[in-house]
């Protein structure tokens, strides 16, 4: 009895999640100099109002790398030669170039050639005698759109590509005898594949999504090379202007792992649950 109650307290000290305790006295240290050091507590307070642009940032270009993802994702198993091959080639298009510099191309190139694209269409409509959508159209111009909404553009257009490839591996874990078994009761692909593969594609990549959500909130930091006002670039502005780098960066590093943290915690959860409603 007592040789087993030593094996069960050894493997309860193994299990336990030492890793966590650790981070979790980084991110109570720092809480601490947040609240008693005016250095930490003035870095703090400048990138404070970042947290919610980085957050809404991420929440938007996500959901829209999701959609992207499955329209990608449907053409990467999908039969028809043009829909698999355009789809492979924007995976591979995107995968072959690092993420900052397709950040700066689709901000600086994409979306101004695309909007100066609008109002030339514009132009043309007006003097074809379409005025009034034409007079609309004509009018665009880049500096109406945002950096925020071209940060938004260009993360969704990266980690769309990065979801195509969760969404495909997910339709494909799903034994070729459901879609046989749809298509036996007179279903059409299409119906097939909404509602009898994609439901349990989504349910076998739920973790996938959201260890990519996480990695996109990481990533997200690269937009502030277009002066977007996130929670990076705020922190390179107070830096620059105090000299205070080792508090703004600090504060920064730790706000940036308790936010994956939880997320991460949250997936883990996630996993947990899908596996006991499996067994």
């Amino acid at each position: 009895m007592e040789k087993a109650e030593r094996t069960i307290k050894l493997e309860t000290r193994r299990n336990f999640p030492w890793w966590l305790v650790i981070i979790g006295v980084i991110i109570a240290v720092t809480l601490f100099l947040i609240i008693n050091s005016p250095s930490f507590n003035d870095a703090f307070t400048a990138m404070r109002v970042g947290i919610s642009t980085t957050i809404t940032i991420t929440l938007i270009a996500y959901g829209i790398s999701l959609i992207i993802g499955l329209i990608v994702g449907l053409g990467r198993v999908s039969s028809n030669v043009v829909a698999k091959n355009l789809s492979t080639f924007y995976i591979e298009l995107v995968r072959g170039i690092p993420m900052l510099v397709l950040i700066f191309f689709v901000a600086l190139v994409v979306i101004p050639g695309v909007v100066n694209g609008i109002g030339s269409l514009g132009e043309w409509l007006v003097r074809i005698g379409v005025t009034g959508i034409g007079e609309l159209i004509s009018d665009m111009n880049i500096r109406m759109i945002s950096m925020s909404f071209r940060a938004v553009i260009a993360l969704s257009i990266t980690y769309g590509a990065f979801s195509a490839e969760i969404y495909r591996a997910g339709i494909q874990s799903v034994p070729a005898g459901q879609m046989e078994a749809a298509r036996s009761q007179g279903m059409s692909y299409g119906q097939a594949m909404r509602h009898v593969i994609l439901p349990q594609a989504i349910r076998n990549v739920l973790p996938a999504i959201g260890n990519d959500f996480i990695a996109m909130l990481k990533d997200s930091s690269l937009v502030s090379v277009l002066a977007v006002r996130d929670v990076t670039h705020l922190a390179k502005l107070f830096a620059g202007g105090s000299f205070k780098f080792t508090e703004a960066y600090t504060t920064l590093a730790v706000l940036y792992l308790s936010m994956t943290i939880l997320l991460s915690l949250l997936v883990k959860y996630i996993e947990r649950k899908i596996s006991t409603d499996d067994k």
